[in-house]
């Protein structure tokens, strides 16, 4: 024990000698958070539109007053011609162009259907299949206000008749902002990064300045060894997620809902599984370039495509969707989601918290037993 717990204090006496692995620790966390948590934003706030008016009555500008006032739609360009408006699309000046057709005004006071046109710019699907939810919601909106104007500049009395009325409710994420949903996820991706590169590189630097064979001509036994290695990235990846969670509910006022023991619990059991890939990737990595391309084309990269970090599982070919039951990462997303979002806790995700402890055991068994070989 007293073996193990001088090769700890090493271990932080080298992180001691290193200031920038500090940096990378506290400090690179946060900033990733920061740049992550705002640029993984998936809403439609700010839809650029272009307007061609061949009507340009009163009525067609309270039809782009609608637009306007929505808060989603800033119009760009007033367009003169059909090339004006096809040009600002093609730019990427505007990714909405409203053609309101030149008998607009006519046909309405005639109580006859009134062309409207909306073109998309739709290389992002997501986009335009957002902006033109809020088109058909305006245009509902704005059907609606003629047929009741109408009816009451007549006089007449329409005999109500039943209908449906939906009483919607949000849970979990009120005000429907993708940052909420992303955020927490990210959290897993820094703790990927802070525990299972660094580990990878730490070994693999030993190895490249001779400490390593000098450990190795030791009494120091394997199992004392990778002990020593791995419980201060470990200590180092609580740090990390600490760091993290509390600078998500400071800069982007997301709080904890459920139960932070169980969150540090699955913390510690997903550092399990990423402490070992690190370990594996030492094992077959000569220098340290070596290390961090297999850690983040072979290990990270897959992970986050496949974990749920950014794309839905369910929407994933069903082949993909299996490879995904082998990632660690989508059962630690699902936690900390689950935990944080909703509230939930061992009750609700003790079968993603038993895969996440068998996996993590499983891989830090088979990773130890090759670095031992190794050694050797």
């Amino acid at each position: 024990m007293k073996t193990i717990i001088h090769f700890i204090k090493k271990e932080f006496l080298q992180f001691k000698r290193d200031p920038k692995m500090f940096g990378i620790i506290l400090i690179a966390p946060v900033i990733q958070l920061i740049f992550l948590g705002y640029a993984a934003n998936l809403d439609v706030d700010n839809v650029k539109t272009v307007v061609y008016d061949m009507n340009r009555t009163s009525t067609s500008r309270q039809l782009v007053e609608r637009f306007t006032s929505s808060g989603y739609f800033k119009i760009v360009d007033y367009a003169g011609s059909y090339n004006q408006l096809e040009d600002d699309l093609n730019k990427g000046k505007a990714i909405l162009a409203i053609v309101i057709s030149q008998d607009f005004e006519e046909n309405i006071m005639r109580r006859e259907q009134a062309p409207l046109q909306a073109i998309f710019e739709g290389s992002d699907g997501n986009q335009a299949s957002i902006a033109a939810g809020y088109v058909q919601s305006i245009i509902r909106g704005y059907s609606k206000s003629i047929l009741t104007n109408y009816v009451n500049a007549s006089g007449r009395k329409i005999s109500p008749i039943g209908n449906l009325s939906a009483e919607i409710r949000i849970w979990y994420n009120p005000t429907m902002k993708t940052r909420n949903f992303m955020v927490p996820a990210i959290v897993g991706l820094l703790v990927s990064l802070v525990t299972l590169v660094l580990t990878s590189l730490a070994i693999v630097k030993e190895k490249e300045i001779g400490t390593m064979e000098q450990l190795i001509v030791t009494p120091v036994r394997p199992y004392q060894m990778i002990i020593g290695k791995l419980v201060p990235f470990t200590i180092l990846g609580f740090v990390a997620v600490t760091i993290v969670l509390v600078a998500m509910r400071i800069i982007f006022e997301i709080e904890i809902k459920g139960s932070i023991i169980f969150l540090f619990g699955s913390s510690f059991l997903y550092i399990l599984s990423t402490l070992g890939l690190g370990l594996l990737i030492s094992t077959i990595s000569k220098t340290q370039q070596q290390a961090m391309m297999i850690a983040i084309f072979a290990v990270m990269l897959p992970m986050v495509f496949l974990s749920g970090f950014a794309f839905p599982i369910e929407n994933m070919p069903k082949i993909i969707q299996a490879v995904s039951y082998a990632i660690p990462l989508r059962y630690f997303i699902t936690i900390i989601r689950g935990v944080i979002l909703k509230g939930l806790g061992f009750a609700d995700l003790w079968i993603e918290a038993s895969v996440l402890f068998g996996m993590g055991i499983s891989i830090l068994l088979l990773s130890s037993l090759r670095f031992r070989k190794k050694l050797g």
